[in-house]
């Protein structure tokens, strides 16, 4: 299996995990363009990719999500809250509920069916409703945007129209504590505590090779559903947020402030390393530290809480810690 993290911080977070035959992107949190630019540097072929799966509605985890599904054409797996809260973000100005939006977009589809049938009874003929019928030009432009839509509402309910800012070629829901399988990597995926709407983690594995990666960021704190999924875990990418002394003191408002330090914030230095210190099991071939902020942590920082922690434990001194980049691509860990 491999890990390739393509970005990771307050700016953008992206991940692939890939076993043999499976290639997973884990969050979209850059634009489309920067995320691929990211898999070049990283010789990571987008047009690989089997799925995107999400870990909450952020902006950080999904502004290039909807150019890079669509892109790409791979379905997109969220779990049926986190699906809702991004669609709404993607229409701000509607206050539409969420069963009035997928019914909304089942009338488009059968109003777009009924059009398509109309333009092509009788063309050179006057329409039904009187109006004069369309020029060459304007009517294979027409039949195109139609069949496009059509296409579009065939994917599923969520491909509303070609123009929907929420239109993704296909959508699948999971269920935290729920594994299923994408290729012949099984995803498990657990609740986590912050402030979105239905926030996880990933635990991957592949059983032909007899290795587990798993994905925990966005924490206000280790619950015992994290600590015990993060049992026997050979690449672990862990959140190490902040610094409790540099938040504290830092530019943020105090507003802001309780917010990263509160149960659905975020994990800072500390809580990482009593973690490490106390309920980690040592299995891991590989921390990496990921989702520092450069406003309130510097990496020296994080690097030496977690290897102290570690050098606590002297049977843990074989652990390799390594820091995510927020900047540019982490080097493929591979296993």
């Amino acid at each position: 299996m491999r890990m390739t993290i393509l970005a990771s911080g307050s700016k953008g977070n992206s991940t692939i995990v890939a076993s043999a035959r499976t290639r997973l992107l884990i969050d979209a949190g850059l634009s489309c363009r920067e995320l691929l630019k990211r898999m070049a540097q990283a010789d990571e072929d987008p047009a690989a990719l089997d799925a995107i799966l999400i870990t909450h509605e952020h902006q950080d985890h999904i502004a290039g999500l909807a150019v890079l599904a669509r892109r790409l054409r791979i379905p997109v797996y969220f779990t049926e809250p986190t699906h809702r809260a991004w669609v709404r973000m993607m229409a701000p100005r509607t206050t539409m509920t969420y069963a009035k939006w997928l019914e909304h977009t089942q009338k488009e589809k059968v109003a777009r069916a009924a059009a398509a049938t109309q333009l092509t009874s009788e063309p050179g003929a006057p329409n039904e409703l009187g109006a004069p019928d369309l020029d060459s030009e304007t009517w294979d432009r027409s039949v195109a945007d139609l069949q496009a839509s059509a296409a579009a509402s065939d994917e599923g309910v969520a491909a509303a129209s070609p123009r929907d800012p929420a239109r993704l070629p296909a959508v699948e829901y999971f269920q935290p504590g729920t594994a299923f399988s994408i290729g012949d990597l099984t995803v498990t995926p657990f609740t986590t505590p912050h402030d979105a709407a239905d926030p996880c983690g990933f635990v991957f594995e592949s059983a032909s090779e007899a290795i587990r990666m798993a994905i925990a960021t966005d924490l206000g704190y280790m619950p015992p559903n994290v600590k015990s999924a993060l049992q026997r875990i050979d690449v672990l990418l862990l959140e190490s947020n902040h610094d409790l002394d540099m938040l504290k003191d830092g530019p943020y408002p105090w507003a802001v402030k309780q917010r990263v330090l509160s149960r659905v914030g975020h994990l800072s230095n500390h809580a990482t390393a009593q973690f490490l210190a106390q309920d980690y099991d040592g299995h891991a071939t590989c921390i990496v530290l990921g989702h520092l902020s450069e406003s309130n942590n510097a990496p020296e920082l994080a690097l030496l809480s977690a290897e102290q922690a570690l050098r606590e434990r002297g049977t843990l001194l074989g652990n390799r810690v390594l820091l995510a980049q927020q900047s540019a691509p982490l080097a493929p860990i591979c296993l």
